[in-house]
């Protein structure tokens, strides 16, 4: 595996690992309250544009990932969408650039 690809994985790692160690107490703490945390999210002008930034950066990858799969043939990279929507963007988009850098049969 080249230099670059261990970058990515590690990078998706650390991606999905600290935003985690932030959330999951505030899951543990609040329960799977949806609501709340977009209320969260939403606390201040900074919170909020923060937040747009990432819905916006996510919906961007989501575009990518699809334009270039269509293209590539390489399927396995669709797992990148649920990883962003559900992790967030720091993990699916090294994760998709990991899997994007693998070589092409």
């Amino acid at each position: 595996m080249s230099p670059l690809r261990w970058i990515f994985l590690g990078l998706a790692i650390w991606g999905a690992v600290h935003p985690m160690s932030y959330f999951l107490p505030w899951l543990l703490e609040n329960g799977a309250d949806l609501q709340g945390l977009v209320a969260a999210w939403k606390v201040s002008r900074a919170t909020t544009g923060l937040y747009w930034d990432l819905v916006i950066a996510a919906v961007a990858l989501t575009v990518w990932i699809l334009a270039e799969v269509s293209v590539r043939r390489n399927w396995v990279a669709l797992v990148a969408i649920p990883a962003t929507f559900l992790v967030g963007v720091s993990f699916g988009l090294p994760l998709y650039l990991f899997l994007r850098a693998r070589p092409v049969a």
